[in-house]
């Protein structure tokens, strides 16, 4: 993923990965494919779709990822133009870093990119750590 551009953004209104999960499964079931509207349409589309994802910011940590499959223009619910953009629906979990509030989105270079976190990957020690902070780790695919 280094060299790609990438987008950021604040998932606003999920509490973690798994609600944000929930919502966009209910999102592509009622109206395919799977997309979020932003008001601004990014300059630079053409390097985002050269492999690039958006980064999600939910409750306060970039945890999660979802690769950029598309950007169009769609009408918003007040009729004005959108940008759409087009996610694959699989939520991809990266190392987690804590990011301040911010307004819109941000370009997000290849080098400052937190890596995936692979699948089946688990830290030493794991069953060790309390049910409840097991559980909340995994709510927030950290696990």
């Amino acid at each position: 993923m280094r060299g790609v551009l990438h987008l950021i953004k604040l998932s606003v209104g999920p509490k973690d990965v798994g609600a944000l999960r929930v919502i966009q499964e209910r999102r592509v079931q009622a109206d395919p494919p799977l997309r979020h509207l932003t008001r601004m349409m990014p300059k630079r589309a053409e390097e985002l779709l050269d492999g690039g994802s958006i980064y999600w910011v939910v409750a306060g940590l970039l945890c999660v990822r979802q690769r950029l499959l598309d950007i169009r223009t769609e009408p918003g619910k007040d009729g004005t133009d959108h940008a759409a953009l087009i996610l694959d629906p699989t939520l991809v979990p990266v190392e987690a870093r804590r990011m301040k509030p911010f307004q819109g989105w941000r370009y997000l270079e290849g080098g400052a990119i937190p890596p995936d976190i692979g699948a089946g990957t688990v830290a030493q020690g794991i069953e060790d750590l309390p049910p409840a902070l097991l559980r909340e780790l995994k709510a927030l695919c950290l696990l």
